[in-house]
């Protein structure tokens, strides 16, 4: 019993059930307007009022704006459960103009037939229960009302399923919606690769530099290494900052510029190789290439990737030489960040896991393997093979971007 009457008390019935009417007072109108009532008989007065509601409702549908108006008005009336569902756009194709004309005729049609239905069962109703034999027809109430509450819902689902069907987003929409998630979600890891690159960097040599001040205990030392977390401090303030400006997504933040926006390249790479030094790490750099001969997104994303490469050198080998070379070779930019470990093992194929016995995978070397994969390049990272005992970050970039 709930079943059967829980839909005749909600809300969204009767919101549906006014949906409805407006297509049966459009066609009303009509009907009295043209062909009228009089001295004509029925089948004439029917096919001559259709006639005129499906031209005119076809004419209405040729408006840009009449698809927006009619989503919006069956996105407050027939309460869909996800409001996308209903497009609220104008149409912008012929075949929304067709889809469209095919709902404002089904609507009519629709709203019609509940219309009259409602204005004969109210009228029939009550002759019955007025009449002389209404006593024996009393008994009929509750069912007559639960029948007429039945068919009210039973419209409005059909037509929120044509809504659905007809004033949908089109498969353009749909794909440039897919489009619009696929960039937004490709904008939010690379921010969160930008935010665990150096965030990750800053407190990998803030850590060092603080427990290598603790351990010497030497105030020239000590001054310098508080002067490298100053610095290494600042740096990452400003990659937080200018971060933050980019989730904002304010007009204001899109038209940033100067220091919040401003990406690290490859020209920044020896302030990079600097700090480390400082952290007892020595670094022996060879750059072959010079920053601008390299695209922007190239740059950045190589000195994320360099920048990477030193982290884990600090975090997993502190105090082991590290070497970093990058050039070009055969119209492919190569870096290669290398450094003594006590690793044991074959190179691996970065996987996003762990990529040795050393520890050295994760959400680092992934976040490497993601920036290679979107510039066309690829990576790979593990032991070397030549007995030497070094991990070696190896990674190839084209040039030519999209190529």
């Amino acid at each position: 019993m709930p079943r059967i009457l829980a839909p005749l008390l909600a809300g969204a019935t009767y919101a549906r059930l006014l949906h409805l009417l407006v297509g049966w007072i459009f066609a009303g109108v009509i009907l009295m307007i043209y062909p009228g009532t009089y001295h004509k008989g029925l089948g004439e007065i029917v096919v001559a009022s259709a006639a005129v509601d499906v031209t005119l409702l076809a004419l209405v549908a040729l408006v840009p704006a009449t698809r927006r108006a009619e989503g919006v008005q069956a996105r407050l009336l027939l309460l869909p459960d996800r409001e996308e569902d209903i497009a609220a756009e104008s149409s912008g194709t012929w075949a929304d103009r067709r889809r469209t004309a095919g709902w404002l005729i089904g609507r009519v049609v629709l709203g019609s037939v509940v219309g009259f239905a409602t204005a004969f069962g109210l009228t029939s109703g009550y002759d019955l229960l007025t009449g002389p034999d209404s006593f024996w027809y009393l008994p009929l109430a509750p069912v007559l009302v639960v029948g007429y509450g039945w068919l009210v819902v039973s419209a409005g689902r059909l037509q929120l399923a044509m809504a659905v069907r007809l004033l949908g987003p089109s498969p353009a929409e749909r794909l440039a919606e897919a489009e619009l998630r696929a960039e937004r979600l490709l904008e939010r890891n690379r921010l969160a690769r930008e935010l665990h690159d150096s965030i990750g960097h800053a407190l990998t040599v803030t850590v060092i530099q603080a427990g290598a001040a603790r351990e010497v205990g030497d105030q020239v030392f000590t001054a310098k290494a508080l002067e490298v977390i100053e610095e290494t401090g600042r740096r990452a303030m400003e990659d937080l900052e200018r971060t933050l400006v980019l989730l904002r997504e304010t007009p204001e933040g899109a038209a940033g510029s100067g220091t919040a926006t401003e990406q690290p390249g490859v020209d920044q790479l020896p302030a990079l190789f600097d700090t480390a030094r400082s952290a007892g790490s020595p670094v022996e750099a060879r750059i072959e290439v010079s920053a601008g001969a390299l695209p922007g997104v190239l740059s950045r994303e190589s000195y994320r990737i360099v920048q990477e490469g030193v982290t884990n050198a600090l975090k997993y080998a502190p105090g082991e030489p590290v070497s970093v070379r990058i050039a070009v070779q055969g119209g492919q930019l190569e870096l290669r960040c290398a450094n003594r470990s006590a690793v044991g093992g074959a190179p691996a194929r970065l996987a996003g896991g762990a990529a040795g016995k050393g520890g050295k995978g994760g959400k680092g070397l992934r976040g490497i393997r993601e920036r290679a994969t979107l510039l066309g390049g690829e990576a790979t990272a593990g032991v070397s093979g030549d007995g030497g005992g070094e991990w070696v970050l190896a990674v190839r970039l084209p040039l030519r971007l999209g190529s």
